[in-house]
């Protein structure tokens, strides 16, 4: 968990869309989530990411769609995840597509 707590940069993201209803009893990691890429600090490394939440009333389980600057794309459910391992999977594949993060990993 040490590394959820290093901050998230947002270079590679071109989009993140963020979908719960705030009824269900599951989306508490959902939220914590948001709370995090939302930051000022965090959306600071990329202000051209969009980040936007959907706020659903229709008992859907929480989602996490991120769109990569390449097109790729990454889906989480965070009914089955905790805050902290979907910023880390986060982390790691902005990490795994940014060549100066892994400049940075190797010092």
């Amino acid at each position: 968990m040490a590394s959820s707590k290093t901050g998230v940069v947002l270079k590679t993201v071109k989009k993140i869309v963020v979908q719960f209803c705030p009824f269900e009893s599951n989306v508490r990691s959902t939220r914590e989530f948001l709370a995090r890429v939302g930051s000022e600090k965090v959306r600071s490394t990329n202000m051209n990411c969009e980040v936007k939440t959907e706020v659903k009333h229709d008992k859907s389980e929480p989602i996490i769609s991120i769109t990569f600057l390449d097109g790729e794309s990454l889906l989480m459910k965070g009914a089955c995840l905790t805050g902290a391992e979907m910023i880390s999977a986060l982390q790691s594949r902005c990490q795994a597509k940014d060549p100066q993060a892994k400049e940075g990993a190797k010092k």
